[in-house]
């Protein structure tokens, strides 16, 4: 009979002891251990199962579960004796960072404090034991409160760690969900700098200098780069989506979604069921699906996005808007099926963030959002004795269709502060109404082109980029009635958007945007005429007419644009 599934749930014991629907993943428990690893960094995307496995550590091996061994009775750990020997034998200590989600610094440290404190008070058995704390160590225990210095409150952990190994015999075992959240929230709200600093002494005094720390895991989406918050972390092993340590351990294999499938009598969907979530890469298992996804879908037996919906993407959102033109071109690409062959980096610096290509698809991989689908070296990157300049690039492509629609419906979002002119644009473009066109489409730039951009682009570095981008997003709700491409070869030269009708009945559309000089064109009448000219010169409709779409039946526009001005003119 099939277990009972039940949404939300991240907590071990409480899947165990209800009988809930789970996938054993207790062999992660055997292979951490036997690492040996002092401090371990696991990173993989949100809703990977990392909360529900550091929960599984902390009830395998605290001495507060040391009567609950039933908790791994019939999973695979269980199986070997040296290890139900180890149950329950540890002093743990463990925390999660996934609440930490503040917008200015001082309130993130204080709600950071607020878990400190209810960490202490989980233990304040320690200062009832006669003799175990002397006079200081009871007024350090004391002292950490809310509104305790940073001071007290980075070291915190250290000590705590003493007061447990000194209780129980033996050094602590230290597990910190989610101990990037602060840091992407800190980068999101413009306070990375004091986080950082906050975070490097925390992470110094807890994981570096703690003679009673036994090992250590940490969980998170990214690994932020050692020299921002490990800078002298030199026990630290670092395993990534490429690592094949713990491949397995997080997210469900095929086999273990279709065994899954069969038991709920769903045998028929593994087609619809690969298509939508799998498509996850770790290491070296290409068919990691999304658990997430497939515990709401053996829940309601519909396939649709759940994944993607769970929780906020405002940092993705921020980066993919804020990028530079070639970045709204590059993804403009991914939405139309393309890959990408980029330089990656699993380092993350966030204050680099904003201006660096390589750490924006960086982080997209790193979140899930993007697989690889292969890697190439090539000649100019780092030299390297053996091999001369050369660089590694990999192949990314979006995961899976459920990752396609987020995306699509968050493009969507960006331009909808005011849904009657967008919807009044898409409407006028549609019926080929030059004159509401304009109208619409002046009163989004005014609204959207701050938000869309930090504002001082638009007439800054490859503007006409910006521009680019910004109209593909507004075209992106079309793609179920057009094919929507860019920057592709036709005629004599490149065109900037070409929307190719999926029916018969639809005309096809050219689009070319340019920004007004004023050294050459008085007015931006005149910049429309130097793009459609464009268009006609390059003779971009060649592409359509092999296709056998005759020239009547081909619209063509030229978009001229100043700031905030946008002037649209059709070609003949």
């Amino acid at each position: 009979m099939a277990g009972k599934v039940a949404i939300g749930h991240q907590d071990f014991e409480d899947i165990r002891k209800n009988g809930y629907f789970y996938i054993d993943k207790t062999d992660f428990i055997r292979e951490w251990w036997e690492s040996g690893d002092s401090v371990t960094l696991i990173t993989r995307p949100r809703r990977f199962g990392k909360t529900l496995n550091m929960s599984m550590l902390e009830k395998f091996f605290s001495v507060a579960y040391g009567d609950r061994g039933d908790l791994f009775e019939g999973l695979s750990i269980w199986e070997r004796e040296e290890y139900r020997r180890m149950q329950g034998t540890w002093p743990v200590i463990s925390l999660s960072f996934a609440a930490v989600k503040e917008r200015d610094y001082s309130s993130a440290v204080q709600r950071i404090c607020q878990l400190l404190v209810n960490l202490y008070s989980k233990y304040g058995f320690l200062l009832k034991e006669k003799g175990l704390l002397d006079a200081k160590e009871q007024d350090y225990f004391d002292s950490v409160a809310e509104n305790m210095a940073e001071v007290t409150a980075t070291f915190s952990l250290n000590q705590l760690s003493l007061y447990l190994s000194r209780y129980y015999g033996k050094k602590v075992l230290i597990l910190l969900d989610e101990y990037d959240t602060p840091m992407q929230e800190a980068y999101v709200n413009g306070y990375w700098k004091e986080m950082v600093v906050f975070m490097r002494s925390l992470f110094n005094s807890t994981f570096k200098t703690n003679p009673y720390l036994e090992r250590a895991v940490m969980t998170g989406i990214t690994r932020v780069s050692k020299e921002s918050i490990f800078s002298d972390l030199n026990n630290l092993e670092v395993v990534t989506t490429t690592s094949k340590r713990y491949e397995d351990s997080f997210g469900f294999t095929e086999e273990e979604v279709f065994a899954a499938l069969d038991e709920f009598g769903l045998s028929d969907e593994k087609k619809g069921v690969k298509d939508w979530y799998d498509g996850f890469t770790f290491g070296s298992r290409t068919d990691i699906y999304n658990p997430w996804s497939i515990i709401n879908y053996l829940d309601k037996k519909d396939l649709k996005c759940y994944w993607a919906n769970t929780s906020s993407n405002s940092l993705v959102g921020k980066l993919l808007r804020e990028g530079d033109g070639s970045i709204k071109q590059d993804f403009e690409r991914l939405l139309s099926g393309e890959h990408l062959m980029v330089a990656v980096d699993e380092q993350f610096v966030y204050d680099q963030l904003g201006g660096n290509d390589t750490a924006v698809w960086s982080l997209l991989l790193a979140s899930g959002y993007l697989r690889v689908f292969g890697c190439e070296t090539y000649e100019g990157g780092e030299y390297e004795e053996d091999y001369g300049f050369l660089e590694l690039r990999h192949e990314l492509g979006l995961t899976n269709r459920e990752v396609e629609l987020m995306f699509r419906s968050m493009v969507a979002g960006w331009f909808r502060k005011n849904p009657g002119n967008y919807q009044g644009f898409i409407k006028a473009f549609l019926s080929d109404d030059v004159k509401a066109m304009n109208l619409y489409m002046n009163r989004i730039a005014q609204e959207t082109f701050s938000f869309f951009d930090t504002g001082n682009r638009p007439s800054g570095a490859e503007p006409e980029r910006f521009y680019h981008g910004f109209v593909l997003g507004l075209l992106v709700t079309l793609r179920n009635r057009y094919v929507l491409t860019s920057n592709r070869e036709s005629g004599f030269g490149r065109y900037d958007v070409m929307l190719e009708p999926r029916k018969r009945e639809d005309d096809a559309i050219l689009l070319e945007f340019k920004v007004q000089d004023p050294e050459d064109e008085a007015e931006l009448s005149d910049t429309v005429a130097a793009a459609l000219k464009q268009i006609a010169d390059k003779q971009y409709e060649t592409a359509l007419t092999a296709k056998g779409i005759p020239k009547e039946r081909i619209r063509k526009y030229g978009f001229a644009f100043q700031g905030k001005r946008v002037l649209i003119g059709k070609g003949a």
